[in-house]
This record gives C-alpha cells, sequence and structure tokens, in this order.
C-alpha cells in the first residue's frame, strides 16, 4: 500500500479541520501542526503495515484484501480512541449494534 499523495493527505487534513469545526471541537494544535500529524500518522501506517500483517491470524492475512485489512484497522482503531465513535462505522460500514 501506498503512502498518500499530498492531495490526499490535504484531504484528510481540510476534513479533520471541518469535523472537529462542525463538532465546536477544540483543537490544541495548529494548522500546520495538525498536517504535520497527517503526514506522521501517513508515514507510520507505511513503516508498520508489514507488522500489522504479521500480527493478523493467518486467514486474515490471506484471505483479506489489503483494503479489507485496512478497514479492519480503521473500525478497531476508531471503536478503542471512542465507543461514541459508532456512527462514523454505521456510514463506513452500515449497521453496527
Amino acid at each position: 500500500m501506498a503512502i498518500l499523495s499530498e492531495a490526499d493527505r490535504a484531504r484528510i487534513w481540510r476534513g479533520l479541520q471541518r469535523y472537529w469545526s462542525r463538532h465546536f471541537e477544540a483543537v490544541a494544535i495548529t494548522k500546520p501542526e495538525l498536517l504535520a500529524a497527517v503526514q506522521a500518522t501517513d508515514t507510520w501506517i507505511d513503516n508498520n503495515q508489514a507488522s500489522f500483517n504479521a500480527a493478523l491470524p493467518i486467514a486474515a492475512r490471506t484471505g483479506l484484501t489489503a483494503t479489507q485489512k485496512t478497514l479492519l484497522f480503521c473500525a478497531v482503531a476508531l471503536m478503542r480512541v471512542d465507543p461514541g465513535m459508532a456512527g462514523w462505522l454505521r456510514q463506513a460500514l452500515g449497521e453496527v449494534d
């Protein structure tokens, strides 16, 4: 899986700003710092994807596509941070309850 393009990183950066703004959620970093965090996250994912893949059960490692593994990772990470984010999961996955 390739590192995101600068345009895709910018889309994430803008999307996060809009999401937090719509929800009146204070963020204690600047816009450039948020962009740097998006870039660092993308780089970390690229550097650690082999480790994640190796941690999966063999059936998942061989039976899921890279896109399916990414969705799995994102769904688990989102719920770990805030189970209240199930709304996002519903949008991406359908019913989750």
